[in-house]
């Protein structure tokens, strides 16, 4: 097995909602035919639902590769998780560029440091950071006011500002002077882009991050160029085995969020039109899905209080996230998704 060197590696982070699946999935339509690329999804939820949208359509055929880490920043519980998933993603993708998509709610600088660390440094080559922000979010002081919300956008090497085709004439020049109040726009660049549309060139520069990196245990690196064993896969308990009643919830709560999800056995149909007016009429910040219905396979992503929904070809089980700010409008949510099923 060749050994793995000096990957171009791509940190894309953003807070809750901007659009950074979105823009991934983008990338890989910019992907050369002959390069296999890895993504390692970070979930603030502890059910995983971006890997089931990034992977549609047999990403691994089309030399994509990806692996979640859920549950809050993967960099926390001194990074284990984070550094036993990517030294698998590793060793099955081979890859020639790697992309880390930490959660929304998750601390990118730690990110950073870990990736810094020495047990990957001549594994990883760190390129540019690219933070997407919604300037639409600089009205509102829970985003301005957030440590991480922050945070994102001082790390950054490339700002993109997503959604900009909703933006009115006012918010892109107010994100431009929040930047040069806090001191940013010295050594970042700045696009406005809208549907996730980022070019693949701006992945290339070097970082300008420099960090310190976390002083913790770390799996050998040599596992990286290892197989995967199975204590690595149980430490992360991706998938968890469900109970008698076909349905397993699970809850995190952190910067000021709350999260609760849930995974439904397979064989579990759902009615599609009483699904879609359950999740409209939910008040949260953020919520992801897909649902096996009887009308077909179906994702759901609501941000900005508007939910979409569109077709994908396939999944191994039903499963949601939500996101608010209470916790009061996810407690009775379960019992309103379960009266959604018609079939089992």
């Amino acid at each position: 097995m060749s050994e793995l060197k000096a990957i171009p590696t791509n940190v894309i982070t953003g807070f809750l909602g901007v659009g950074k699946s979105t823009a991934i999935m983008e990338l890989f339509k910019q992907k050369p035919d002959n390069e296999r690329w890895a993504v390692l999804v970070n979930e603030f939820g502890e059910v995983g639902i971006d890997g089931s949208l990034l992977q549609g359509g047999n990403r691994a055929e089309q030399g994509v590769y990806i692996r979640e880490v859920p549950g809050g920043c993967m960099c926390c519980v001194a990074g284990l998780p984070m550094q036993i998933a990517l030294n698998m993603l590793l060793a099955r993708a081979k890859p020639h560029r790697l992309l880390i998509e930490p959660t929304g709610l998750g601390h990118p600088k730690e990110v950073l440091d870990a990736l810094s660390a020495e047990h990957f440094s001549s594994v990883l080559d760190l390129r540019a950071t690219l933070t997407l922000v919604d300037a639409r979010k600089l009205q509102d002081s829970r985003y301005t006011e957030h440590q991480i919300f922050n945070q994102q956008l001082a790390i950054a090497d490339v700002i993109v500002a997503n959604k900009a085709d909703q933006y009115s004439a006012g918010d892109f020049p107010a994100l431009l002077k929040y930047l040069e109040g806090r001191k940013l726009l010295d050594n970042t660049t700045v696009y406005q882009g809208h549907m996730g549309q980022l070019k693949r060139e701006w992945l290339t520069a070097p970082t300008a991050y420099r960090g310190h990196s976390h002083q913790h245990q770390a799996p050998e690196v040599g596992n990286v160029l290892g197989t995967e064993t199975k204590s690595e896969e149980s430490s992360l308990n991706i998938e968890p085995e469900l109970p008698a009643c076909g349905y397993l919830g699970k809850s995190n709560q952190g910067e000021g969020f709350h999260s609760q999800g849930w995974i439904f056995k397979p064989s579990f149909l759902f009615n599609r039109d009483r699904l879609y007016e359950t999740l409209t009429g939910l008040e949260a910040e953020r919520i992801k899905g897909v649902f096996i219905t009887e009308q077909g396979i179906f994702a759901y992503n609501k941000a900005d209080e508007v939910l979409s929904e569109y077709e994908i070809d396939d999944t191994m089980d039903s499963r949601i996230e939500c996101i608010a700010m209470s916790r009061a409008p996810l407690d009775q949510l379960e019992q309103k998704i379960v009266s959604c099923i018609v079939v089992d």
